[in-house]
């Protein structure tokens, strides 16, 4: 068993490495901190005493006075070497600091300095050293005005306020997770080893770039329901990391629109920006539903409850094919183009029939010609 500490453990990059600590427990044991350790010796050397590994993630990244951040990041990597000093202790220290380190600001000066100090301590003692140079972190959970321009994008969007963006920059960016999971691959070193580490972005991105893609995450999927199209990593790492700033007590349940008549009812369950929509309906014994062909649409019947009859009749031809489809086996048939198609219900029990189609219902334009098969 690992005995893991973490300085900043509620912070957003801490919360981040605990819970991906904790997915294996019979690997890893997180020794509890708190931040009035560093107020208290005897507490923090009880901290570096238990601890195989520690990840210093404790800093400060905005205050109005950029001395305080300067002098707060330095103080707190002293103390924390000067407890492993008096503990007579060399746990692995993992060091999280900043791309900032190589710009003129106080905040990339203290993380510099704070990662000296500690690389010189292990150097001093043998003991094994790691500092990770991380650039721009996003992900869930970030603080805004503090963590990051995408935090603070997507609290604005998603509590009906409007982002400004004062200078376009391209800025590099990593997934939150992608950093967790790079920063873990330091606790299996074996042999003693001072190092620093520059971890690559994902990807350099404007600022506009992302901002208009939350403009498309919020009308589709917040405003409509409608789920966007993702395609690449990053498009899927950013709408996760948007969606975890909806109020969901107040956006949730979203209820969906019923549309009954005496056959039995139709509900729309999904609408997919890339891949169509996902409907489902109910049909009472007897009844009979569509009777109707397209000309482009790509459509697909699914049975999961109940029994059904399903026919086709290609538009030109008296040849009907004919499906039965049984939810004790749920099956699929799929609609071509220029065939009719009909379901009807031809159990004793009400039939649940799920639908895919390709593209949204468009009443200006619905691609549907009702021919009896």
């Amino acid at each position: 068993m690992m005995k893991i500490g973490i300085t900043g453990q509620t912070g957003f990059l801490g919360t981040h490495l605990s819970n991906n600590l904790r997915l294996e427990p019979e690997k890893y044991e997180i020794i509890p901190f708190e931040r009035s350790f560093f107020d208290q010796d005897g507490l923090l050397d009880e901290f570096v005493a238990s601890c195989d590994i520690i990840y210093h993630l404790a800093a400060i990244n905005r205050h109005d006075d950029p001395q305080i951040i300067y002098e707060t990041n330095i103080t707190l990597s002293k103390k924390l070497v000067e407890s492993l000093e008096r503990s007579k202790v060399k746990p692995h220290i993992i060091f999280s600091s900043s791309l900032q380190e190589s710009s003129d600001n106080k905040y990339g000066d203290s993380k510099k300095i704070a990662r000296e100090l500690l690389h010189q301590w292990a150097a001093g003692s043998g003991a094994s050293f790691t500092g990770f140079i991380i650039p721009n972190v996003y992900g869930p959970f970030g603080k805004p005005f503090y963590n990051s321009f995408v935090a603070t994008f997507c609290h604005l969007l998603n509590n009906g306020g409007y982002p400004e963006i004062k200078v376009d920059n391209e800025v590099p960016l990593i997934y939150v997770q992608n950093l967790v999971l790079k920063m873990l691959e330091a606790i299996h070193i074996k042999a003693p080893r001072q190092v620093t580490v520059e971890i690559p972005e994902d990807g350099t991105y404007k600022v506009t770039e992302i901002l208009e893609l939350f403009h498309r995450f919020q009308q589709n999927y917040t405003s409509s329901g409608i789920m966007p199209s993702l395609d690449s990593d990053f498009q899927r790492n950013m709408f996760n990391t948007f969606r975890s700033y909806i109020n969901h007590k107040d956006h949730f349940p979203v209820r969906y629109v019923q549309h009954s008549d005496e056959r039995g009812t139709f509900v729309e369950i999904i609408r997919l920006e890339q891949h169509g929509q996902v409907s489902f309906s109910t049909t009472v014994p007897g009844v009979t539903r569509g009777n109707h062909f397209h000309t482009r649409k790509i459509e697909r019947f699914s049975v999961i409850k109940g029994k059904a009859l399903i026919e086709l009749r290609r538009v030109d031809s008296d040849e009907v094919l004919s499906f039965k489809l049984d939810g004790q086996n749920p099956s699929y048939v799929d609609m071509p183009i220029w065939y009719t198609h009909n379901i009807k219900n031809v159990g004793e029990e009400e039939l649940y029939t799920m639908f895919w189609i390709n593209e949204f219902y468009n009443p200006q334009d619905p691609d549907t010609y009702f021919v009896t098969v």
